[in-house]
């Protein structure tokens, strides 16, 4: 991967992610009403440290799950002959419950979509709020994250890839140049 910039370091991916958590309580009022549920891949790792960051300062554990969209695209048919399923594993009712949906970067809006669709079909929240780590805009459909980490403008032709210690070796957002011959 040719690296175009890296707007964040693993320091400032570490506030960010603690600011959110702070955000998200100071919101909801602490955690009695909410729970966590994290987009597999990197958004399931997010919302995991999401979770740790909120039980550090309400020295409570909030309820975690994660989703598992693929079958829930838009895209399906056209991407995956044999899509890879993780699983869903969200082991609370979410009826009732202000869920924080969590992903890492907002761009077309069509993977938060097929969460929002997902979460519907297992029960009816009290609400539903968005919290990523990057929003680099270019939507396709309406809709906007509560929680942001950080805006990052790009162009069509560039992508933001968030780099984590559980999937990547360490904790970055970077932009890399799609135009760039020789970028994967």
């Amino acid at each position: 991967m040719k690296i175009k910039s890296r707007v964040v370091d693993e320091q400032g991916f570490q506030r960010t992610v603690t600011r959110l958590a702070h955000e998200i309580l100071e919101r909801n009022k602490g955690i009695e009403t909410i729970a966590i549920v994290g987009i597999r891949t990197r958004g399931e790792h997010l919302a995991k440290r999401l979770a740790q960051k909120v039980k550090d300062i309400e020295h409570k554990d909030v309820e975690l799950g994660m989703l598992d969209i693929t079958l829930y695209r838009d895209d399906l048919r056209m991407r995956l002959d044999n899509p890879e399923l993780k699983g869903t594993d969200i082991t609370f009712d979410v009826t009732g419950k202000n869920i924080i949906l969590v992903d890492d970067v907002l761009y077309t809006a069509r993977t938060i979509r097929a969460a929002l669709d997902e979460l519907i079909d297992m029960g009816r929240p009290a609400s539903i709020q968005l919290a990523v780590l990057v929003d680099r805009g270019h939507r396709e459909l309406p809709i906007k994250a509560d929680f942001v980490g950080k805006n990052i403008p790009t162009s069509q032709g560039e992508e933001v890839r968030v780099l984590m210690k559980e999937v990547d070796g360490e904790d970055a957002v970077v932009i890399v140049d799609l135009s760039e011959p020789g970028v994967v």
